[in-house]
């Protein structure tokens, strides 16, 4: 039997899931300087089966420009070059037999916004997101309600918190958005 309790629970979790999901995007989006996390997801044909590359490699950022990729099995490494190819980052792998390195150019003016305005549709993305989890948990609330398992004021109530999580929710995404934008901007 669903509680007011479990609707605050799971709203409050799926609101968090989605804060987490953009802070993941964000990691993804090149700014001026190497981090892991730009690679990370890029899938690899490992012997036919769509791999993650660090589930393939370890992948560090031994200077502030550059990515070093050493895969576990040295055979891999041509794959791991073209899907960082494929992947479209915007950067070049070089392999030299034991490792891939990967070379972070610095970004130009024009590229800078462009990558803001991704960054800023992500954040778009995820404000809908955390409204349409409020949407469920509203309708949520008031059908415990209507079959008599809640009362009017714990309606209210729920209602009242529910959006209290959405603001604070759509804060959060505000300040990593301006945060990401400022990173990104900064030369």
């Amino acid at each position: 039997m669903l509680t007011l309790k479990d609707v605050m629970t799971d709203t409050a979790e799926k609101m968090d899931n989605t804060l987490k999901l953009l802070k993941d995007q964000f990691a993804g989006l090149r700014t001026g300087k190497a981090s892991p996390a730009l690679v990370d997801g890029v899938q690899v044909s490992y012997y036919g089966t769509p791999t993650r590359l660090r589930d393939l490699a370890n992948i560090s950022t031994p200077e502030p420009r550059l990515i070093v990729i050493t895969p576990f099995d040295p055979t891999a490494l041509p794959e791991i070059e073209k899907a960082i190819l494929a992947a479209n980052l915007g950067v070049t792998p070089r392999n030299d037999g034991r490792v891939v390195r990967v070379p972070i150019p610095e970004l130009n003016e024009e590229r800078r916004k462009e990558i803001v305005k991704v960054a800023k549709r992500q954040a778009e993305e995820a404000r809908v997101a955390v409204r349409n989890v409020r949407r469920d948990a509203n309708e949520a609330i008031k059908a415990l309600q209507k079959d008599a398992k809640i009362t009017e004021d714990e309606r209210d109530r729920g209602l009242e918190d529910t959006q209290k999580a959405t603001d604070a929710h759509v804060a959060k995404i505000d300040t990593e958005l301006k945060n990401k934008e400022a990173e990104v901007m900064a030369v």
